[in-house]
């Protein structure tokens, strides 16, 4: 036996050898550019060389439009879980169990109250990550949770959607959520206090149907997909090709259902300007002050 060969070789290749992480790099969905892990992180999850906007966590979304990354957590109201007992090829409340653990939420919606460049402001976001951030009795209870915080502080209410629809496995008691969300954005009009609606990729079904688009402002970002339903069901129900670029954001505010298409790195000072417009809250210290937005944005607050 050679010892050198056997015993030491592999002994120093042991030594010496360096553990890859999994995550080290990530491909562009769009152009299968691959980019450092750290780059796309440092440039809030926008791959650099595509422009393409990934999708985030709730938690990091109010990381990027809080004031020094904090926030108060708002506590959202418990409801009943599997309520019709449902079950597929996996029991619903497995998948509730999957969901929570894979996230670290206890459901969809995620609420925080704090300041944006200074103004005191609620949010709210929808995590795709949790269940395709489906509209469910937690999901509505959060969302209204959400409404009235933001008229108990008296701030504007900022909605980040990004929802595959209606949470099927809850079946009536989904769709239920859907008026008693526009009563609860009727409650803020009636407060005067701006809701402002930030659609993300993707945003479609029963959310695109209520929630999602009774905003006073409808900001999105750059190539989300927002709709009732899918590009392939219509194109199956009409049998026609759909136009390039059909149902998303910029085919959209081509179109006048969208106000303005955002960068994710102007979504924090263009959120506080529209709130300090609708508000008339007083601008910023001129040391404080944020990068002006494009005028495009104001011209749509002014309508």
């Amino acid at each position: 036996m050679n010892w050198i060969s056997e015993v030491v070789r592999p002994k120093i290749k042991t030594l010496f050898k360096r553990e890859t992480p999994d995550n080290l790099w990530i491909k562009c969905p769009e152009t299968g550019q691959v980019v450092f892990h750290k780059d796309v992180e440092a440039n809030q999850w926008v791959i650099p060389g595509s422009n393409h906007h990934m999708r985030i966590s709730a938690t990091q979304r109010l990381q990027l439009m809080f004031d020094g990354a904090t926030w108060l957590d708002v506590a959202l109201p418990e409801v009943a879980v599997d309520p019709l007992k449902f079950r597929d090829e996996k029991r619903y409340i497995d998948r509730l169990k999957d969901a929570r653990t894979k996230t670290g939420q206890q459901d969809a919606f995620k609420v925080g109250f704090g300041r944006v460049a200074e103004l005191p402001m609620t949010i709210a976001v929808q995590d795709f990550g949790f269940m395709g951030g489906s509209l469910g009795m937690a999901a509505g209870e959060a969302f209204i949770k959400g409404a009235e915080t933001a008229l108990d502080k008296k701030t504007p209410y900022v909605l980040f959607a990004g929802s595959g629809g209606a949470r099927m496995q809850e079946g009536i008691l989904s769709l239920m959520q859907m008026p008693r969300t526009t009563v609860a954005i009727r409650r803020l009009r009636d407060a005067k206090l701006p809701y402002i609606v930030v659609l993300t990729n993707p945003t479609t079904g029963g959310v695109t149907a209520s929630y999602a688009m009774l905003g006073d402002v409808h900001l999105a970002e750059p190539g989300a997909l927002i709709g009732f339903a899918g590009p392939r069901v219509i194109e199956q129900t009409i049998r026609e090709k759909l136009p390039d670029g059909f149902q998303r954001s910029e085919y959209l505010k081509d179109h006048g259902m969208v106000d303005a298409v955002v960068h994710r790195h102007d979504l924090k000072e263009t959120v506080a300007r529209l709130s300090r417009l609708f508000t008339k809250a007083p601008a910023v210290s001129p040391v404080a002050r944020p990068v002006p937005v494009n005028a495009e944005i104001t011209a749509a607050a002014a309508e």
